[in-house]
């Protein structure tokens, strides 16, 4: 895999012409005043949030294995009989009865012995003191995207001193060089400063370290042990160290290195020496240069970075700086600030999620707290698989390996919670779960009773192979596939009503059907969806693979039994099986929607009469709400073609985010980072995947170009988007047009190219022909869902006219088309 990435990166290098000015900068006129105005740099291991301030400056850091608990899962025992009751009440219609056994079965507080998950945990923070610079003037801090460098440049008393900061994707360490325009003009101090209660300070080596541990939550003592320091590199002055503070006076140039370590191998194994691990990484970077390390790090950031371009067009609030053009963005055009947060989404996915480390969680690996909003944890409901839906058509699927890894890891978890709460083969997980990989009910039985968080991770194991076509990739993840089929297959019932199967008890993700918080049900529609694709994913994974026939079939006869979607009595797709919906309901949560984005199997232009439906539940709940919800709002209308509907979701997300921490306000801080409140970073990722599904979209048999673009944003090129089948998408357009169109293929087979009507395509001289039936090329399949049951109808679905072209192209072979 890593080498055909090398071959069309290369591929795709050579034929960028356009946007090299284009400066992706995050750009400040004062420094950080909190951590919503700090800049984020990382390495997928190490993250940093730089302050910028000049005579005290903080950087914060974290490292992505620092939790607190320790090994071990959170599956209570002798559970299943009150599961099967709960079952039984839902069959008798005792909904409130259900939902109250849930509760006490699986109290809002974890009981003794268990937990519900362990919290992400700050390291600490660095301080850099520089006791004379005050009064600066030209002060200027900035985030450089094109290559993942945070600088601080000021003038104090003549002197231009400047502050070069990177978490090296090499080297794995923290650099910060220091420097001044004049000889000796360097003093600073350094300290460690942590709210954990468990560290030591203390010099040796010539660096000053910080050892601690990470917390007790619940009944689990902290058993994560970090070790970090920093070693200053000095040329000319002197340094004195003290017991607790590094000082350094007169010095031409400071060089600092950062490094952490901690004992975490896996989840079940603490075994490393930390001190030894930060120190080995420390003695490998600093045998090499500054500028080469400089060199090394963003090489290999723009390896990843470089593979998509967006120019959207540029005007006088490209200069100002972000916070301004954030406050500004609603009243004053700004397309270069539409591409820039585009990009900005694509660089946290780099910054936060690298190969051999740990997935993005709630706020990538970012955190200043012991005790984080939602334990910034892995919320397996909607914000964990969000953080990863720009992974593949953003062209980051490296990204997507440490999503993988944690897959196989639950797979082996969920065996228990499998076992023990339902008696069933396989494995799952509910919707939570943290570095331990706990797989048990998280937030008690409202919340918490949703076993399908292993089933909606899964579907990116699917969904990856479909961008590649990656057989060896697929063997090495069916049994992860496989288990979450066999689970299903073993605890599917009856529903209510005898009809169909379905999942019992469930809920539709942290929302009620009746007064008093009821939510526990069966067979929600989100459920079902989720099942139709667990099922058809097996199907086609053990059909390619040719495994498991007998399995398949046991599969495909509890396929055809799920429930088809249905349109209740306000002509909306019903989130439970029951016509319960409310339309004055505004829940951040629409779950059922699920089947229009991620998946596919609502399509406009296969399945109007759904696809209008998911329109009306839209705007019943309407627009305004948490970060991530609006993200998800702005997939949704780009599936349902309305690219100014989406826009006006980006505008939403791009207003300024209150600095009060309470309510559904969603938007953006200073630093660009969503606002749930507070942070969560799960609405950055849901709007570069938003933008990337209002350019293209390649879930419904062909490769859709321009499906939902807006009118306020008539012209513009992008480059290096991936879609499914192995094929990579440059196009610009003007005035809503296409005008410019190339597609590499890395596997070959046919491309299938919808286009609006007006839109003709040749290739060497020829007309591309229009294409018939359904798309030969086996990664477009579209799996066929059931007719809906329908007691109302509201509104008719505008589809624009579209014309639809195939071209058999050939592995590693590069088309360019004439557009007319």
């Amino acid at each position: 895999m890593k080498i055909k990435h090398l071959i069309f990166s290369i591929v795709l290098f050579l034929s960028w012409q356009f946007g090299a000015s284009q400066e992706l900068k995050l750009t400040y006129d004062k420094a950080a005043a909190n951590w919503n105005e700090a800049l984020p740099l990382g390495n997928g291991r190490i993250g940093a949030m730089v302050y910028g301030g000049v005579d005290k400056e903080e950087i914060q850091l974290n490292e992505e294995t620092i939790w607190a608990g320790r090994p071990g899962n959170n599956v209570p025992k002798g559970k299943y009989n009150d599961i099967v009751k709960i079952r039984q009440l839902l069959v008798e219609g005792k909904n409130k009865e259900a939902q109250d056994l849930s509760n006490l079965a699986f109290p809002r507080a974890a009981p003794e012995g268990l937990d519900y998950g362990m919290p992400y945990q700050t390291f600490g923070s660095l301080h850099l003191g520089f006791p004379a610079h005050h009064s600066p003037v030209h002060y200027q801090r900035e985030l450089n995207l094109n290559k993942a460098i945070a600088t601080v440049s000021y003038n104090v008393d003549g002197v231009n001193y400047r502050r070069e900061m990177f978490t090296s994707l090499v080297d794995s360490v923290l650099l910060i060089r220091i420097t001044a325009d004049k000889e000796k003009s360097i003093s600073m101090d350094l300290n460690w400063k942590s709210p954990h209660r468990d560290v030591h300070i203390g010099k040796k080596n010539g660096a000053l370290f910080l050892r601690g541990k990470g917390g007790q939550v619940d009944a689990k003592e902290g058993q994560v042990v970090f070790y970090g320091f920093v070693y200053p590199q000095v040329k000319g002055g002197q340094i004195n160290h003290l017991d607790r503070q590094i000082i350094i006076k007169d010095a031409d140039e400071v060089i600092l290195y950062v490094s952490i370590g901690t004992n975490f191998k896996n989840y079940h194994d603490l075994s490393i020496n930390p001190e030894q691990k930060a120190t080995r990484v420390f003695e490998q970077a600093k045998r090499i240069s500054y500028a080469k390390a400089v060199e090394n790090h963003v090489g290999k950031y723009q390896k990843y970075f470089n593979r998509v371009k967006l120019d959207l067009g540029n005007n006088a609030q490209a200069k100002k700086t972000t916070d301004v053009r954030i406050r500004e963005f609603a009243t004053n055009f700004d397309p270069q600030l539409v591409a820039l947060y585009f990009q900005f989404g694509r660089y946290l996915l780099i910054s936060s999620s690298q190969p051999g480390g740990q997935p993005a969680n709630l706020q990538g690996i970012w955190n200043a707290k012991l005790s984080p909003p939602w334990d910034s944890k892995y919320t397996i409901n909607i914000n964990t698989e969000m953080n990863y839906w720009p992974a593949e058509v953003g062209n980051l699927s490296e990204m997507h390996e440490p999503l993988f890894s944690m897959l196989k890891d639950l797979s082996i978890t969920g065996q228990e919670s499998a076992r023990e709460m339902y008696r069933a083969r396989g494995w799952n997980a509910h919707h939570n779960t943290d570095l331990w990989r706990i797989t048990g009910v998280v937030d008690g039985g409202f919340y918490g009773m949703w076993p399908l968080g292993g089933a909606w991770l899964s579907q990116h194991i699917w969904q990856h192979y479909l961008y590649h076509g990656d057989k060896q990739f697929l063997r090495d993840y069916y049994d992860v596939l496989k288990g979450a089929a066999l689970f299903y297959l073993d605890v599917l019932t009856k529903d209510p009503s005898g009809k169909w199967l379905v999942v019992s008890p469930s809920i539709s993700p942290e929302n009620s059907y009746e007064p008093g918080s009821v939510g526990v049900s069966a067979g929600t529609t989100m459920d079902n969806q989720l099942l139709f694709d667990v099922f058809n994913n097996f199907i086609h994974a053990s059909t390619f693979l040719e495994d498991d026939a007998v399995l398949r079939d046991s599969v495909r006869r509890c396929l055809e039994q799920l429930p088809p979607m249905q349109i209740g009595q306000h002509g909306q797709l019903q989130e439970w099986l029951k016509d319960l919906d409310r339309t004055n309901d505004h829940h951040r949560h629409i779950s059922h929607l699920y089947g229009l984005f991620p998946s596919g199997q609502i399509s406009p232009f296969r399945n109007p009469d759904l696809a209008q439906a998911a329109k009306n539940s839209l705007i019943y709940r309407g627009d305004k709400s948490t970060g991530w919800s609006m993200g998800w709002k702005v997939n949704w209308w780009a599936r349902l073609l309305d690219g100014n509907q989406s826009y006006k979701l980006i505008k939403d997300q791009l207003s300024p985010a209150p600095e009060e921490q309470q309510g559904q306000n969603g938007g953006t801080y200073p630093n660009l980072l969503d606002a749930h409140p507070p942070f969560q970073i799960d609405g950055n990722f849901g709007c570069t995947s938003g933008i990337a599904e209002m350019l293209l979209q390649s879930y419904d048999g062909s490769i859709f170009l321009l499906p939902a673009w807006p009118d306020e944003l008539p012209s513009g090129e992008v480059k290096g988007l991936a879609a499914r089948g192995g094929f990579i998408i440059d196009m610009s357009w003007k005035e809503g047009k296409l005008t410019a169109l190339k597609v590499l293929s890395t596997l070959g087979g046919n491309c299938r190219i919808r286009v609006s009507h007006n839109t003709q395509l040749s290739w060497q001289g020829k007309p591309l022909q229009k294409a018939n039936g359904e798309n030969t090329n086996a990664f477009f399949a579209v799996d066929e869902i059931k007719k809906p049951l329908i007691k109302t109808k509201k509104g008719m679905l505008e589809i624009p006219r579209t014309v639809l072209y195939d071209i058999s192209t050939s592995k590693g072979g590069a088309y360019e088309f004439a557009v007319q």
